[in-house]
């Protein structure tokens, strides 16, 4: 037997006692919270639900969601989250996808509808037999459809854990479907063990850490380097459902956190904010260790940040079809500012060319790995498997480079790659340059349509406060520190870039912005 869920019930027998989550002014501690999963898991066996089922959750950083989470692994079946902004066709197209046979979906507010479209997704989705409303906003939602608190109502607080087996699927996670429909990852409950724990070596994550958890646990990077590794050390986790500079400072210096981790624009907007009444120090003498992920890492900010605040970022390389981890900066053996750090341990990395060769340090190819925490397969897509998993070896579709010591960096997107006139152009090594200029905040690149070079650089530029150039001084300035094929023939100025429920910057929006 081999049950993710055992992460749980252990520390809730070594540090029952202890919290384990805290939201708000409410505080669950490790004994409670296993209680409240396994009053899931008896509703789940009691509606039907057997192991191999998959039910879905739409819910934000509440304590609600690990509830449910371990819940359902406890009964074998396989937890599907979902991204909190979906649409409810969107979130059909992942219940019919998923064949999800039971769907919870937290209530959400005005400016977020989700409990109104996961309503509406529920009706089109002929397979999903179970809808469950978490924190309904009104009696009447309460009296219309069945609640999380109808399903654990009068369980009991003991269950027997399903005997599932290392190998078996834990978790369907979705792509972001930036290159075209989501499809689910399948992740096995080894595939997550092993990354938890490599997430609590990396960090050394312990019982008296309190870890502040804004990134969005239906993401697998907050999924597992937090919420899971978190739980198997006997960590606090203080939620927070969504980022604010502002509260991120406040619960740091109110819960005394050790432990951060976030996306490249949360650090942007920290060393960006100023808080009136918490200073620096809050970070400097709370906070042990900082961990960036789920984008590259300008090193202008993280050079910023560190110099402000005086704590370390670790910054790592990961993705959903690799549990994420698969690179990091470890301590034990050396950091490099600006690298993805080496490949972790029982992972295997490689650089290639277009036909598959290995290539020596200094060239630039695609991130291809293998090892514990490579997925099974995407959910019945034979085709799409076969194309990015060859020989059991990812193939990332990111192009990197290794340096002479084994630290891997990323370069781009191998889709975000503009090609001008014939030429190679990667955005991020275009980016990295232009956020050296002094009346410039956060810079972000794509390509847009052009007939006479195929296709242009263009920038969207935030300025820092007060500062007043226009695009031609941008343009000029960019065309005397780069490469001419390189540098952005169009700027345009925004107030604020596009970013999801994940904090990463939205390309795709930008580019649709640009061919209207």
């Amino acid at each position: 037997m081999f049950n993710l869920s055992l992460i749980l019930e252990d520390s809730a027998k070594r540090f029952a006692n202890q919290p384990a989550v805290s939201f708000n002014d409410r505080t669950i501690s490790y004994a409670e919270l296993n209680h409240l999963a396994n009053q899931v898991a008896n509703g789940l066996e009691k509606i039907g639900i057997v192991p191999g089922d998959k039910i879905a959750l739409s819910c934000p950083n509440i304590p609600e969601f690990p509830a449910i989470y371990f819940g359902v692994l406890k009964t074998g079946a396989i937890i599907v989250p979902f991204n909190i902004l979906l649409k409810a066709d969107e979130i059909a197209y992942h219940l019919n996808d998923s064949k999800a046979k039971a769907y919870f979906c937290f209530s959400g507010s005005e400016d977020l509808p989700i409990g109104d479209y996961g309503f509406q997704a529920f009706y089109n989705a002929p397979l999903c037999q179970h809808f469950y409303l978490i924190n309904p906003k009104t009696k009447k939602e309460a009296y219309t459809v069945n609640s999380f608190n109808d399903l654990t109502a009068n369980q009991p607080s003991t269950f027997e854990t399903a005997e599932t087996l290392a190998d078996d699927v834990a978790l369907l996670i979705y792509t972001s479907g930036t290159t075209g429909q989501a499809k689910g990852a399948q992740l096995s409950h080894s595939n997550l063990f092993c990354n938890a724990i490599l997430a609590t070596d990396l960090f050394s994550t312990t019982h008296q850490d309190k870890q502040l958890v804004v990134l969005p646990l239906f993401h697998i990077f907050g999924m597992t380097v937090l919420m899971n590794a978190g739980i198997y050390r006997g960590a606090h986790n203080i939620l927070l459902p969504r980022f604010d500079p502002k509260t991120v400072l406040e619960l740091i210096d109110t819960f005394h956190v050790s432990i951060f981790a976030g996306v490249p624009t949360m650090y942007w907007a920290l060393i960006n904010y100023h808080h009136e009444s918490i200073a620096d120090d809050c970070i400097k003498k709370n906070l042990r260790l900082c961990i960036s992920g789920g984008a590259s890492l300008p090193l202008k900010v993280l050079q910023d940040f560190e110099t402000r605040f005086d704590v370390p970022v670790l910054e790592g390389y990961g993705m959903s079809e690799g549990s994420p981890i698969v690179t990091f900066n470890d301590f034990r053996i050396g950091c490099k500012p600006g690298s993805i750090g080496t490949a972790v341990w029982g992972v295997e990395v490689k650089i290639i060319d277009e036909t598959g060769k290995e290539l020596p340090a200094g060239e630039k190819g695609e991130l291809i790995y293998k090892g514990h925490n490579v997925m099974k397969g995407y959910f019945e897509k034979p085709e799409q498997t076969a194309d990015v998993l060859r020989n059991g070896w990812m193939h990332s579709g990111d192009v990197a480079v290794k340096d002479e010591e084994g630290f891997y960096y990323i370069i781009d997107r191998t889709r975000d790659m503009i090609i001008r006139g014939g030429m190679n152009v990667f955005p991020r090594e275009v980016e990295e340059i232009m956020m050296k200029h002094p009346s410039i905040s956060l810079v972000t690149v794509i390509g847009i349509p052009d007939e006479r070079m195929g296709e242009e650089v263009k920038a969207f530029v935030v300025l820092k406060d007060k500062q007043v150039i226009d695009a031609e001084e941008i343009v000029l300035w960019s065309k005397a520190h780069m490469a001419v094929y390189k540098y952005p023939r169009k700027v345009e100025f925004v107030e604020h870039l596009p970013i999801s429920a994940t904090g990463k910057i939205l390309k795709k929006d930008l580019r649709e912005k640009s061919r209207l």
